[in-house]
């Protein structure tokens, strides 16, 4: 009994002593990093930085939400990468064997589909509540106009992924979409060619879009991106015009370790829900693209676009001495511009007077692409 007591000590002691070793090593590697990438500023922001405590503080876990949407489309492409064919002869096939032979591809693409679209449904919820808040006033002008554009790069990406399976919906919405592009003025014609790769949809326009797709909107998503989170850090969150009113004392809760923990935790039911919507609801393969059969009825693009679809759809064939399809893309076109501009036009807010006409505009705003929306899937 004695010598088994003085072997379990022994294992003790040199279990101790393991991890007084590893805690050191551990400790030297902290340090060497330290002193070459002088990381401790990075650090010491984190632990002083804080985040505003009010009763619109769950509008500031929004956009990491839109990240971590982001995050998972970027893990979940490189692997679909691994067996995409981008060829109108094997882009199908490819697929197809993905979702068949692969273990748990089908369940990898249909997590990429359903990312994607929780990634613009996200990034449009996270756009409004800026709005409403106006937190794009003076000094974070810049950080709407990157977060607009950033939008606007996310639809593109559901624009040119669209295609990339080659089966029949995304053939016929893709030459529906790209035929739209060539109504705008002087250089309609010449983007839907560049677009297509020639009049047609064919198989360079699925080589142009997977170069679209996996390099050119990345490349300026990163860029945008990376000025975007630098630009939210170093302004921090901005607090409501309303709340400012208030002349109440804000209570400021430190970002490390707790508005990033709750952010964690946001991102884990999200992956939750995220697995469990595309296990019971997989996203569908559909029927290999045919050029030669003749457009199916009720074609129409992913629903962020459906407003606009729509719109083109109502509007008469002539306005004035303008074709109404034309004079929509003219609007549209016009009201994207006005939106990225939005903190210039809106001066009250800078000044801290809270406009109630933008929140009107943003009210119909909504409230129209809902309607439109709705009537295009009826």
């Amino acid at each position: 009994m004695v010598e088994r007591d003085k072997t379990l000590q022994k294992d003790r002691t040199g279990q101790g002593t393991a991890k007084s070793a590893l805690a050191n090593q551990a400790g030297r590697t902290a340090n060497w990093l330290l002193e070459r990438y002088h990381v401790q500023g990075i650090l010491d922001f984190m632990s002083h930085k804080t985040v505003p405590m009010h009763r619109h503080t769950i509008w500031y876990y929004l956009g990491g939400m839109t990240l971590f949407f982001f995050i998972v489309q970027i893990i979940t492409g490189m692997l679909l990468l691994f067996y995409y064919k981008p060829t109108a002869e094997t882009a199908f096939e490819s697929v197809q064997f993905l979702m068949t032979k692969v273990r748990f591809g089908w369940l990898i693409r249909s997590i990429h589909s359903w990312s994607a679209n929780l990634l613009i449904a996200t990034a449009f919820i996270h756009l409004f509540s800026v709005f409403f808040l106006r937190a794009y006033r003076k000094p974070r002008e810049l950080t709407w106009v990157s977060g607009v554009l950033m939008l606007f790069l996310a639809m593109g990406f559901g624009f040119s992924g669209y295609l990339l399976p080659w089966n029949e919906l995304a053939y016929f919405a893709t030459k529906v979409g790209t035929e739209i592009v060539r109504d705008v003025p002087l250089i309609g014609h010449t983007i839907m060619k560049l677009l297509r790769g020639g009049e047609d949809v064919t198989g360079a326009t699925l080589n142009r879009f997977f170069a679209i797709h996996v390099a050119i909107l990345p490349a300026t998503f990163f860029l945008l991106l990376g000025f975007h989170l630098f630009a939210v850090q170093l302004q921090g969150m901005s607090i409501p015009i309303s709340v400012e009113k208030s002349q109440k004392k804000i209570k400021l809760m430190p970002f490390f370790p707790n508005f990033l923990m709750r952010d964690l935790l946001g991102w884990t039911v999200a992956l939750g829900c995220l697995a469990a919507i595309a296990a019971l609801f997989p996203w569908e393969l559909g029927k290999k693209a045919d050029p030669f059969a003749p457009t199916p009825m009720g074609i129409r693009p992913e629903w962020y676009f459906l407003f606009m679809f729509q719109t083109l759809k109502i509007l008469p064939a002539k306005i004035w001495f303008l074709e109404g399809e034309l004079l929509g893309i003219l609007g549209f076109g016009l009201i994207g511009i006005l939106v990225i501009f939005v903190p210039f036009i809106d001066k009250a807010s800078s000044r801290g007077e809270l406009n109630r006409w933008g929140t009107i505009f943003g009210l119909i705003a909504i409230g129209y692409i809902l309607l439109m929306t709705g009537v295009a899937y009826m």
